[in-house]
């Protein structure tokens, strides 16, 4: 379960295959990204943890449902999650099922520090489309950009855009919504046009390039927060810039 105090990760990615390499790949990248992490345990039905000491090859034996089970390490000040599933539904109008991978970090300086690093072996090694890195709080606002309310439309708060639901988006390259760091592969940033050096000079001094030719592009320096004002202008000045995230230049 997400808390206040957490980074939540999301990437979206194809399917796996049978025989795929990528969650492993994940795992390991995910290893590497964050110096001393150990993702050797799972949990039981009771929450207790289990101890992985051949974890790779139980990984690799208990792949179910298109996805890879829940992997942590054992520090109760320092909890670090991993898990991926397939969803069922497209990313876009008429497109096949999708491989989701969600991790949290504890929102400190150490997690704070290496979130682009651990962003982009996630969505590396997930092949991934497109993602994010973003605060719980902010998290739960962007959120309700797409969520309908009981009176039919969705009603986002702060006057940030109304997004689309994924069948209205026309293609699964296309990121659904903008959070504190993205992830874009290089087809997402060709999809909603990123970079453009004359109108992407700011985004440009905080993004870098992936091995894959994706991009991670942080918003803001330090992490989003919706209550500052410069953090929330910055959020809508990217919507703006970006009309195709969230199906918005589509009617």
């Amino acid at each position: 379960m997400s808390a206040p105090t957490d980074l939540g990760i999301a990437v979206y990615a194809p399917a796996l295959v049978r025989g795929d390499a990528r969650p492993l790949a994940i795992i390991h990248g995910m290893e590497r990204a964050l110096p001393g992490l150990r993702l050797g345990w799972t949990t039981s039905g009771k929450e207790d943890l289990i101890p992985l000491p051949h974890r790779d090859e139980w990984v690799a034996a208990n792949s179910t449902d298109g996805g890879f089970p829940f992997l942590c390490n054992d520090d109760d000040d320092y909890l670090v999650t991993l898990a991926g599933s397939e969803n069922p539904n497209g990313l876009a109008a008429g497109s096949p099922p999708h491989f989701e991978v969600r991790a949290t970090l504890l929102l400190d300086t150490a997690g704070i520090a290496a979130a682009a690093d651990v962003l982009e072996a996630v969505a590396e090694g997930a092949r991934a489309f497109w993602g994010h890195a973003t605060p719980f709080n902010a998290g739960v606002e962007i959120a309700e950009q797409t969520s309908p309310t009981l009176e039919g439309p969705p009603c986002p708060p702060r006057g940030l855009p109304a997004l689309k639901l994924p069948g209205k988006i026309r293609s699964p390259e296309i990121p659904h919504y903008l959070g504190w760091l993205n992830y874009w592969s290089a087809a997402a940033a060709q999809a909603i046009g990123f970079p453009d050096p004359a109108r992407d000079a700011e985004l440009l001094s905080r993004a870098r390039r992936t091995l894959s030719g994706g991009w991670v592009v942080p918003l803001t320096d330090a992490p989003l927060d919706l209550d500052t004002p410069a953090h929330l202008d910055t959020l809508k000045r990217a919507y703006e810039r970006f009309p195709e995230i969230g199906g918005r230049s589509t009617p």
